[in-house]
Protein backbone atom coordinates (compact mmCIF):
# COMPACT_ATOMS: atom_id res chain seq x y z
CA UNK A 1 0.00 0.00 0.00
CA UNK A 2 1.50 3.37 -0.89
CA UNK A 3 1.91 6.07 1.72
CA UNK A 4 -1.09 8.11 0.57
CA UNK A 5 -3.49 5.18 0.92
CA UNK A 6 -2.09 3.77 4.16
CA UNK A 7 -3.43 6.57 6.36
CA UNK A 8 -5.93 5.29 8.88
CA UNK A 9 -9.44 6.64 8.67
CA UNK A 10 -10.51 8.63 11.70
CA UNK A 11 -11.54 6.23 14.47
CA UNK A 12 -9.96 3.20 12.82
CA UNK A 13 -6.90 3.23 15.06
CA UNK A 14 -9.07 3.21 18.17
CA UNK A 15 -11.01 0.22 16.84
CA UNK A 16 -7.79 -1.65 16.04
CA UNK A 17 -6.38 -0.92 19.50
CA UNK A 18 -9.55 -2.12 21.19
CA UNK A 19 -9.50 -5.30 19.10
CA UNK A 20 -5.84 -5.94 19.92
CA UNK A 21 -6.66 -5.72 23.63
CA UNK A 22 -9.69 -8.00 23.37
CA UNK A 23 -7.43 -11.02 23.99
CA UNK A 24 -5.74 -9.57 27.04
CA UNK A 25 -3.34 -6.87 28.21
CA UNK A 26 -0.56 -5.61 25.94
CA UNK A 27 1.99 -2.84 26.18
CA UNK A 28 1.99 -0.09 23.55
CA UNK A 29 4.67 -1.68 21.40
CA UNK A 30 2.77 -4.98 21.54
CA UNK A 31 -0.41 -3.26 20.34
CA UNK A 32 1.42 -1.68 17.39
CA UNK A 33 3.16 -4.97 16.61
CA UNK A 34 -0.18 -6.86 16.63
CA UNK A 35 -1.73 -4.34 14.21
CA UNK A 36 1.24 -4.57 11.83
CA UNK A 37 1.32 -8.38 11.99
CA UNK A 38 -2.42 -8.95 11.58
CA UNK A 39 -2.58 -6.53 8.62
CA UNK A 40 0.53 -8.10 7.06
CA UNK A 41 2.38 -4.77 7.39
CA UNK A 42 -0.25 -2.86 5.39
CA UNK A 43 -0.81 -0.66 8.44
CA UNK A 44 2.31 0.57 10.20
CA UNK A 45 1.83 2.29 13.52
CA UNK A 46 4.50 4.67 14.83
CA UNK A 47 5.16 5.68 18.43
CA UNK A 48 3.91 9.20 17.82
CA UNK A 49 0.54 7.76 16.88
CA UNK A 50 0.01 4.81 19.21
CA UNK A 51 0.80 6.39 22.57
CA UNK A 52 -1.39 9.50 22.22
CA UNK A 53 -4.23 7.20 21.13
CA UNK A 54 -3.70 4.89 24.13
CA UNK A 55 -3.65 7.85 26.53
CA UNK A 56 -6.79 9.35 24.96
CA UNK A 57 -8.59 6.01 25.23
CA UNK A 58 -7.48 5.63 28.84
CA UNK A 59 -8.95 9.05 29.67
CA UNK A 60 -12.23 8.02 28.02
CA UNK A 61 -12.37 4.91 30.21
CA UNK A 62 -12.15 2.43 27.33
CA UNK A 63 -8.87 0.96 28.58
CA UNK A 64 -7.00 0.86 31.87
CA UNK A 65 -3.25 0.79 32.39
CA UNK A 66 -0.82 -0.73 34.87
CA UNK A 67 2.94 -1.16 35.02
CA UNK A 68 4.61 -4.54 34.70
CA UNK A 69 7.63 -6.33 33.21
CA UNK A 70 7.78 -6.77 29.43
CA UNK A 71 9.00 -9.89 27.62
CA UNK A 72 12.59 -8.65 27.92
CA UNK A 73 12.09 -7.86 31.62
CA UNK A 74 11.91 -4.10 31.16
CA UNK A 75 9.30 -1.97 32.89
CA UNK A 76 6.36 -1.33 30.56
CA UNK A 77 2.86 0.07 30.78
CA UNK A 78 0.27 -2.57 29.93
CA UNK A 79 -3.17 -1.62 28.66
CA UNK A 80 -6.32 -3.64 29.21
CA UNK A 81 -9.84 -3.38 27.84
CA UNK A 82 -12.45 -2.12 30.32
CA UNK A 83 -16.12 -3.10 30.23
CA UNK A 84 -16.84 0.25 28.58
CA UNK A 85 -14.09 -0.47 26.05
CA UNK A 86 -15.58 -3.88 25.26
CA UNK A 87 -18.96 -2.24 24.61
CA UNK A 88 -17.27 0.37 22.44
CA UNK A 89 -15.45 -2.35 20.48
CA UNK A 90 -18.70 -4.19 19.80
CA UNK A 91 -20.48 -1.02 18.69
CA UNK A 92 -17.65 0.31 16.51
CA UNK A 93 -17.00 -3.10 14.92
CA UNK A 94 -20.66 -3.29 13.92
CA UNK A 95 -20.55 0.21 12.39
CA UNK A 96 -17.30 -0.59 10.59
CA UNK A 97 -18.66 -3.83 9.12
CA UNK A 98 -21.72 -1.98 7.75
CA UNK A 99 -19.44 0.69 6.27
CA UNK A 100 -17.22 -1.91 4.59
CA UNK A 101 -20.26 -3.70 3.17
CA UNK A 102 -21.63 -0.43 1.76
CA UNK A 103 -18.26 0.46 0.21
CA UNK A 104 -17.93 -3.03 -1.26
CA UNK A 105 -21.36 -2.76 -2.85
CA UNK A 106 -20.46 0.61 -4.35
CA UNK A 107 -17.08 -0.52 -5.66
CA UNK A 108 -18.47 -3.71 -7.15
CA UNK A 109 -21.40 -1.96 -8.83
CA UNK A 110 -21.81 -2.95 -12.47
CA UNK A 111 -24.42 -0.34 -13.37
CA UNK A 112 -24.42 3.44 -13.17
CA UNK A 113 -27.80 3.46 -11.45
CA UNK A 114 -30.46 1.06 -10.26
CA UNK A 115 -33.30 3.47 -11.09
Amino acid sequence: MDKSSSHLLRGTLDLLILKSLSWGPRHGYGVAEWIETITEDELRIVEGTIYPALHRMEKRGWISASWGPSENNRRAKFYELTDEGARRLESEASHWQRYVLAMTRALEATAASTA
